[in-house]
């Protein structure tokens, strides 16, 4: 009896990458018109540790022969290969793989087929679930070397991200740029910078040769903090500046104002004691404190440094809802929840971009784009309330 099993894979994931996933799995057919592994014959896999197979994925023993199971973005492949390792073709074999991902109680069932390189494959975009780990229970039939029987295992494997997906990582994490103390994207997209194997950001070209110059400076991947008494010529700056981001009290209150300077950037404190906090979420007060604006010091600096800002426009998803980049990063990372729906920017496919009023309010799904178009200023406050300064579009 031959049965027709149609599934569409839909996941929601998020950390770096965008868009949805979707598949509609290929029909399924059971081995010789019945299950053997409803007959209690199948060859199950152990749980020994898997060891890394000739295609680069996790190899294991069951059943007098050898799996080898390679998760890409692209999907998941089986390789078969008898106890010397010799690959075994399968092209009679069938397959099915129920998959979870990590942190979702649903599972998500599609077929593996033969492939014509010798492996069974589901061509399925996991690209949306990088660096999520997964778990996928497979059944196999028609596998030479069992004797008949259905061979039945278990596999836990995180999807690889892509190096777009990790720099786009890496640059969240850092946050701000390591010599001006600049959120990172705010000069266009942030660019690498290799101190002895390990990337750095800065937010423009005319960073790069600080780092290159003295890399030791920067190997740490943090700005370099400096703290000084405030002097007769930071009186303006104070008075612009007027309370203190930790501690909200007035500048001066409790002494002589502490100077931190970040990168090239000063923020006063009003004692010492708040020098910790600073140093602990340095990108989280260069944000209260000078929020998208450059500091004054810097402002007549023809072309130095410009307004926080972010490209308007990427890849679009639908009309006015758009991709977003690695500039987008330190925005994302800042404004963490949707303003539409409360919930995490990665709840639901995305992150996307739209434009509200000239600036870039970050999404969970395109649904929630028709309600910021109609009343842009209100979303912009609520994020504005939630000390979010949500950056501007160029």
């Amino acid at each position: 009896m031959k049965r027709n099993l149609h599934f569409a894979l839909t996941l929601v994931a998020g950390a770096f990458a965008t868009g949805s996933l979707s598949v509609n799995a290929q029909n399924l057919e059971n081995h010789a018109g019945h299950s053997h592994a409803a007959h209690g014959s199948s060859a199950v896999a152990t749980a020994e540790q898997p060891v890394q197979g000739p295609h680069g994925g996790s190899l294991r023993q069951t059943g007098g022969v050898q799996l080898e199971t390679v998760v890409s973005q692209g999907g998941i492949q089986l390789f078969v290969y008898d106890r010397a390792g010799t690959p075994v073709a399968i092209e009679q074999g069938r397959g099915a793989a129920s998959l979870r991902v990590e942190g979702n109680a649903k599972r998500y069932r599609y077929d593996l087929l033969p492939d014509g390189k010798g492996g069974l494959s589901s061509a399925v975009n996991l690209s949306a679930i990088a660096g999520r780990q997964i778990e996928i229970d497979v059944q196999l039939v028609g596998v030479p070397s069992t004797s008949g029987q259905a061979v039945v295992f278990k596999e836990v494997a995180t999807v690889p991200a892509s190096e777009t997906q990790l720099a786009a990582a890496a640059i969240a994490r850092q946050k701000i740029c390591l010599v001006s103390g600049k959120p990172l994207g705010s000069m266009g997209d942030p660019i690498g910078v290799d101190i002895n194997g390990q990337t750095v950001y800065v937010c423009c070209a005319g960073c790069v040769n600080a780092v290159k110059s003295n890399p030791a400076k920067y190997a740490a991947g943090r700005p370099e903090i400096t703290v000084a008494s405030a002097t007769a010529a930071d009186a303006a700056l104070v008075a612009k500046q007027a309370t203190c981001p930790v501690m909200d009290e007035p500048l001066g209150s409790m002494g002589q104002p502490v100077k931190v300077t970040i990168g090239d950037k000063p923020i006063f404190l009003c004692c010492k004691g708040c020098v910790k906090k600073i140093k602990a979420e340095p990108a989280k007060y260069l944000a209260m404190v000078y929020g998208d604006s450059a500091p004054a010091e810097e402002s007549t600096t023809a072309g130095k440094h410009a307004t926080a800002s972010v490209p308007a426009q990427g890849e679009q998803v639908r009309e006015g809802v758009f991709k977003v980049s690695p500039a987008d990063a330190p925005y994302i990372a800042a404004q963490k929840q949707c303003p539409v729906m409360d919930e995490p920017l990665d709840a639901m496919g995305g992150p996307f971009k739209v434009n509200a009023a000239g600036k870039a309010i970050y999404i969970c799904c395109p649904g929630c784009a028709k309600k910021i178009a109609a009343d842009p200023a209100k979303y912009l406050a609520i994020l504005k309330s939630q000390g979010v300064e949500a950056p501007a579009l160029r």
